[in-house]
């Protein structure tokens, strides 16, 4: 199987690798030098093209499938639009209109798209109730990448990822040193969310479907980031019961806000202030029904090799 990732970033590579590794033949599409590189230094083929731009296109090989993973590099919702909504339309539209056209598109998206259901389970069939302008367009992308495949012959699939964390995007200061606001985490290693795209082109699984793309457990980030704590500044298990016998609190803490204190700042954007007040819990159900089985189940697993190296670089 020949797959086109389209902005081929930190889940692209990743997917890129592991579909080299199962014997198909991935291409990574970005426009810049150094991501080309990043491409090639994963060990498959770069080519360079931008998803705005119908003619660049033109330069990435017949595939039969592509993934839509361009990002609009965390600018605001203009800058959203012109990459999710006018690219992914460009894209499905340039390869559509080739003889060869490919078989299917899998466009990845974000849990963002729910907004708030004050800490309720979400899961495919929840309606979309976008809080932002940049989710709403999120919400709009995801409409194209189901509709428009249709008009050329082939299915669509909206993979829809929770946030994302792994190899240099665990983020660890954020948690350890606070203050930590209330709410939950939705998460996915980005080893899954690459491979979840993976086995659903590989076994041929939900054309036309939303799935989404996170592990097992959402987690409480007061929860979240006290674990985080415990388990990065104690080194052994016995360690941690020395620790807490010497005192009722147990390690050391990050500091914690309510919704309430933090939104007391003001030094939060609209878009801002909405976030913080958006709480949901998202199932993985279907994805597990699918039969996918899970790297990195939940946070405990996937935080193991940033943890190992916080204790190492502290005990130096």
């Amino acid at each position: 199987m020949k797959v086109a990732i389209l902005g081929c970033g930190h889940v692209g590579i990743e997917l890129g690798r592991q579909l080299a590794a199962r014997d198909h033949d991935p291409i990574g599409v970005r426009r810049s030098d150094d991501g080309l590189e990043r491409i090639r230094d994963a060990g498959f083929e770069a080519v360079r093209a931008d998803v705005t731009d119908r003619e660049a296109l033109a330069a990435v090989p017949a595939v039969d499938a592509i993934v839509f993973a361009a990002s609009s590099g965390g600018r605001g919702a203009d800058a959203a639009r012109e990459v999710y909504v006018e690219g992914l339309r460009t894209a499905i539209e340039a390869f559509g209109e080739r003889e060869n056209a490919p078989d299917r598109l899998v466009y990845t998206s974000s849990t963002g798209v729910h907004g708030d259901h004050d800490g309720d389970w979400v899961d495919e069939e929840t309606p979309l109730e976008p809080t932002t302008e940049k989710t709403e367009v999120l919400a709009e992308a995801e409409r194209i990448a189901l509709e428009l495949p249709a008009e050329y012959g082939f299915d669509g699939t909206v993979a829809r990822y929770a946030g994302l964390y792994g190899p240099g995007r665990y983020r660890l200061e954020r948690y350890l040193e606070g203050p930590v606001t209330e709410g939950y985490l939705n998460m996915v290693h980005r080893d899954d969310a690459a491979g979840a795209v993976r086995y659903l082109l590989a076994e041929d699984l939900a054309r036309g479907e939303v799935v989404q793309v996170v592990d097992d457990e959402p987690a409480s980030k007061w929860d979240f980031a006290d674990w985080l704590a415990d388990e990065c500044r104690s080194q052994t298990a016995s360690d941690r019961q020395s620790e807490r016998e010497r005192s009722d609190d147990g390690v050391e803490q990050p500091p914690k806000q309510t919704k309430a204190e933090r939104l007391e700042d003001g030094d939060l954007s609209e878009a801002g202030r909405r976030r913080i007040l958006t709480s949901k819990r998202c199932s993985n159900e279907k994805l597990r029904s699918l039969g996918y089985e899970f790297a990195y189940p939940t946070f405990r697993e996937g935080y193991r090799d940033a943890i190992e190296t916080y204790r190492d670089a502290s005990a130096d």
